[in-house]
């Protein structure tokens, strides 16, 4: 028994894929499931589509291997988005609030109004936004009857979706999380390791309605009626999504950081066995538990815009035809002839939160042609995961050791040698670059026993190429003086 099968539950989607312990992969499915815009702002997602897709993805990656190998299941999941169950049955009382959803953003105002943020961002290492889960369960709780009557019946579940899986996958047995998912809840204590009652208290959240904190390795549940497979295969191991990506990228140690290229940006580096409170607005997280009083923690930061602004050089200004494309063109100049672009298409995130930043290009003369500023976009996303990357080495006192990167712009060589230039770091991209539901079955394993420390996890990690900082210290230095007067220039100035 062998084989970990890993659950990833995203927003758009359920991935799952099935490994040996060699990371042979035997077999991967994706389905996607139906997005709810009941109003503008507010995002739902239906618990019966994503439970449906849980059955269909892992029907399809067993459907030709035998499951009597499968030795442990293994959840990566959307963070904040927030469930809300029946204890005793399971069936869903409510549709899902995603993470996307913006409805709570007048609450999350009045509690900044009142003096309340420093105080959660000491406790939980958050800041007062729609984004986090807490929010999302007061407003819940105080429009739809349906959890006021359960909760007076003592039956409301509310969770993360990884919480809502394992009460599935177990036959409605068990109502559990673990550390990284319930950090980003705004009712969880960084350092008391438990949802409390004061947090709960201000956001007006009854503190029963959470679930069990348990350490992200461990058995957790163990499956009961689930369709084709066996009861009793353990789940094993349970990360959120950026937490998962972090393991699966092997950053094991202080000063190891990850970026994921998506449409936006998302970094995480790993601080170590303490939390680092953040002076740049960026958030501190639970990265992930081993163990009872086993804490790894993490400072994590985004850019709203990476391989957005390519899509946007597609889409919108029509320069390719696919976004693959814009390396060849990119690669056709040897530099931009001093064009930087801002890519603050929809505003600039840390270190600069300013939400009225607007995108541009600067430096171009009679001789810019579309390479040029295709170039330049390449550039600008660099651009601003290497302020994001610098904050955190500032903000933790000590260098990044190195960066490793997935997600779909991690392709991009070209991109990938200026950010490794600009951070003077090695940079490590990963053969297999499904990061998440990589984390998910190192995590499985681990719980299972399948790998004893996270030391063999570094050591199953295998590279598909490093990107080694070529350029001279006074070359970056004045390229991050003109990225620096771009956005001077992007930054509002009401």
């Amino acid at each position: 028994m062998d084989y970990i099968l890993a659950i990833d539950q995203g927003t758009t989607g359920t991935n799952a894929l099935l490994m040996d312990r060699n990371l042979n992969s035997i077999a991967e499915a994706n389905v996607d499931f139906e997005q709810h815009f009941p109003k503008p702002g507010w995002v739902e997602h239906d618990l019966n589509e994503i439970w449906a897709t849980v059955v269909q993805t892992v029907r399809e990656v067993t459907k030709h291997a035998d499951v009597r190998k499968i030795a442990a299941i293994g959840i990566t999941n959307q963070r904040e988005t927030l469930c809300f169950w029946d204890r005793k049955s399971g069936e869903p009382l409510g549709r899902a609030i995603v993470w996307q959803d913006r409805r709570t953003s007048s609450q999350c105002e009045e509690l900044r109004a009142k003096g309340l943020e420093p105080f959660f961002q000491e406790s939980t290492g958050l800041l007062l936004d729609p984004y986090f889960s807490g929010t999302k369960a007061a407003w819940a709780l105080a429009n739809w009857d349906d959890l006021k009557t359960a909760h007076k019946a003592g039956r409301l579940a509310a969770g993360t979706v990884d919480s809502y899986l394992i009460a599935r996958l177990s036959g409605a047995a068990v109502h559990a999380t673990e550390p990284s998912n319930a950090s980003r809840t705004l009712c969880f204590h960084l350092t008391k390791h438990r949802f409390e009652s004061e947090l709960c208290s201000a956001l007006g959240v009854p503190k029963d309605i959470w679930p069990e904190v348990m350490p992200s390795v461990g058995t957790f549940a163990l499956t009961k009626n689930f369709p084709g497979l066996p009861d009793g295969i353990p789940v094993t191991g349970v990360l959120g999504d950026q937490q998962a990506a972090l393991m699966g990228q092997a950053c094991t140690q202080e000063g190891m950081a990850k970026c994921t290229y998506g449409t936006g940006a998302f970094m995480l580096m790993n601080t170590g066995r303490k939390p680092v409170k953040s002076r740049h607005r960026l958030l501190t997280t639970i990265a992930w538990s081993l163990g009872e009083d086993q804490f790894t923690y993490a400072l994590e930061g985004s850019a709203f815009i990476a391989g957005a602004a390519i899509q946007w050089a597609r889409d919108g200004m029509k320069w390719i035809r696919d976004s693959s494309e814009i390396e060849t063109l990119a690669g056709s100049v040897d530099s931009t002839e001093g064009v930087t672009f801002v890519p603050a298409l929809t505003g600039m995130g840390a270190p600069y939160w300013d939400a009225n930043a607007t995108g541009l290009f600067t430096g171009m003369t009679r001789g810019t042609t579309q390479a040029h500023m295709a170039r330049a976009i390449l550039e600008g996303v660099a651009f601003q995961n290497f302020d994001i990357l610098t904050a955190m080495q500032k903000d933790l006192g000590k260098p990044m050791t190195s960066l490793n990167v997935d997600g779909g712009a991690s392709a991009n060589n070209l991109l990938m040698q200026f950010q490794a230039d600009l951070l003077g770091v090695e940079l490590r991209r990963p053969k297999f670059t499904e990061t998440t539901s990589l984390g998910a079955v190192f995590a499985a394993g681990l719980g299972a026993g399948l790998w004893t420390d996270l030391s063999e996890i570094e050591k199953t990690w295998k590279e598909d190429r490093t990107f080694h900082p070529k350029i001279s210290g006074a070359d970056r230095d004045q390229h991050l003086k003109r990225w620096q007067n771009a956005v001077g220039r992007a930054l509002w100035k009401g």
